[in-house]
């Protein structure tokens, strides 16, 4: 018999031939690690939502920290929840904010760790929602003032990279216009250029109370059955002085994060978002996977989609996991 045929089975037929021919590599340098930090003391409380991610106080942020140098995890992303909060969010932007204080403490104890500070109002607004409100909407220009503010204080601060959340139209060209004047012209903008409206945001609400108290966020996040709009936002933040783009979330967007790659030059960010985190975590508890098998393909399918970081709350395990295979 005279079968001619291609066999591809030749190059897996062993780990080290497997490795030898491996198109995406998953490296612990890709990973940005969010850390809620929580005003007030003494506190570590688990989020119940999100088994193994904690609140934390400033006096309990050293243990977390340690631990995530000791993984080689380079990275933070840092999430405020102050203890009071008004319809202006004006913790967001004060000198003295938890996320302003955190960054001082991360870059005295920690100097060669990234601060990424996340630049939103939705932690610090009583009602919720990423703007001012004025009639039951959010403001777009009049919002830009105070995030630009919030900016401003977070690099004074001594953040290395601002990464605006919010989702107001030109809120890139005004951050950036806002860094330049204060002198801030070397921090970068990592920007949440292409942000759903997602389902797959509930456990991050509860981590930040930041559940909106009246209607949703589908007026200014973009509408999930939308492709072609993601490339109109990409190419704005592009335009406007983006460093970073971030698509958010993460696993039900992989094309869209291809569709960036493919059209835009800046490295890419995908956030491997709190409701993903929390899927995997309930079915891994449940004896329903492995864990680790299933976290690292995830993390790998996003590498292969195109990104070149991943925001992701699995990023201690992940990196623990890696240096175990080494």
């Amino acid at each position: 018999m005279d079968l001619q045929f291609n066999r591809h089975r030749r190059l897996r037929q062993t780990e080290n031939m497997r490795s030898l021919v491996r198109e995406t590599d998953l490296h612990v340098n890709d990973f940005i690690y969010p850390i809620f930090v929580a005003e007030g003391k003494d506190i570590k409380k688990e989020i119940k939502s999100m088994p193994g991610v904690f609140n934390l106080s400033l006096d309990h942020l050293a243990e977390e920290m340690d631990e995530v140098v000791s993984l080689g995890i380079k990275s933070v992303l840092l999430f405020g929840i102050p203890l009071e909060k008004d319809d202006c969010g004006t913790q967001a932007y004060h000198d003295h904010g938890i996320v302003q204080e955190a960054t001082r403490f991360i870059k005295e104890k920690y100097p060669e760790i990234i601060v990424v500070a996340d630049t939103c109002l939705c932690e610090y607004t009583d009602h919720g929602h990423c703007g001012l409100i004025e009639n039951g909407e959010v403001l777009n220009d009049a919002s830009l003032e105070l995030l630009v503010q919030t900016a401003v204080s977070q690099a004074k601060a001594g953040a290395d990279i601002i990464a605006p959340s919010n989702m107001m139209d030109g809120f890139t060209v005004a951050i950036r216009a806002g860094l330049d004047e204060a002198g801030f012209s070397h921090v970068p903008v990592m920007s949440y250029a292409v942000k759903y409206a997602s389902a797959f945001y509930g456990p991050f609400r509860d981590a930040a109370d930041s559940t909106p108290q009246f209607g949703d966020r589908k007026a200014y996040q973009m509408d999930p059955a939308n492709r072609l709009e993601a490339l109109r936002e990409a190419e704005s933040d592009l335009m406007e002085g983006a460093d970073f783009l971030i698509v958010k979330p993460g696993l039900p967007y992989l094309d869209i994060v291809r569709d960036v790659k493919n059209n835009i030059n800046l490295p890419l960010v995908i956030y491997n978002v709190s409701g993903e985190y929390s899927m995997v975590k309930a079915a891994a508890q449940n004896g329903w996977i492995d864990e680790e098998r299933i976290v690292l393909e995830m993390l790998t399918g996003m590498k292969r989609a195109g990104c070149d970081l991943i925001i992701t709350y699995h990023a201690k395990d992940a990196a623990r996991w890696l240096q175990e295979q080494k």
